[in-house]
């Protein structure tokens, strides 16, 4: 990821039956660090479309700001995941391959830094973003995951993993556990320690 004197752009990623808490967590760490150290991060939601987004069980509904088209240049994306009969069938959806897979390759690609949220790790499995690379997902998909992608090395009994440039969390509340660790490594531990008291988040 490369250092700007600008807020660093962070894309969150949604889409259909996305994970609340998987985008909601991590989103809320950026948002209460951009008020403890006020711009440091342009964060924003993304989705292929600027249509309407509806989450788990069509419980919300959210409007993107931005689509892939007009979206600022991610220094950070995050990828939420969702419940992995979903990702399943993402995986074989030639839309979803074609404008989200095929985006986050390419803004990898060009530099930004991957951090997977839960599933959202599988949400890739079919790519080669985490061919020998150590990784992490949701507990109930570590074999799946290490299935799809034999050349990773997927381990248990973390709450994330960090490669440099691609960052991946366990299940669910893990991804607030990877968003506090970027976070304090990118502004330093006393934020991430004041974030953690004001969530009264018990690691």
């Amino acid at each position: 990821m490369t250092t700007t004197n600008r807020p660093l752009n962070v894309a969150f990623i949604i889409f259909n039956q996305v994970e609340v808490l998987d985008l909601n967590g991590p989103l809320d760490v950026f948002v209460k660090a951009n008020i403890l150290h006020p711009n440091t991060y342009n964060h924003y939601l993304v989705a292929a479309t600027k249509d309407i987004v509806k989450t788990e069980s069509d419980t919300t509904h959210i409007l993107p700001q931005y689509s892939f088209a007009d979206c600022p240049t991610p220094d950070i994306i995050v990828l939420p995941g969702a419940n992995p009969d979903i990702v399943m069938n993402y995986l074989q959806n030639e839309s979803f391959q074609n404008t989200y897979t095929k985006w986050i390759i390419a803004q990898h690609s060009a530099g930004a830094m991957l951090f997977t949220v839960c599933t959202g790790s599988l949400l890739l499995s079919n790519t080669h973003l985490f061919d020998h690379l150590d990784i992490t997902t949701h507990f109930m998909a570590i074999e799946t995951l290490q299935q799809a992608i034999p050349t990773a090395k997927v381990i248990t009994g973390v709450r994330y993993v960090d490669q440099g440039n691609v960052l991946t969390t366990a299940g669910i509340t893990a991804g607030i556990d990877g968003a506090l660790y970027l976070v304090s490594k990118q502004l330093g531990e006393e934020i991430g320690k004041t974030i953690s008291q004001l969530f009264e988040y018990n690691k």
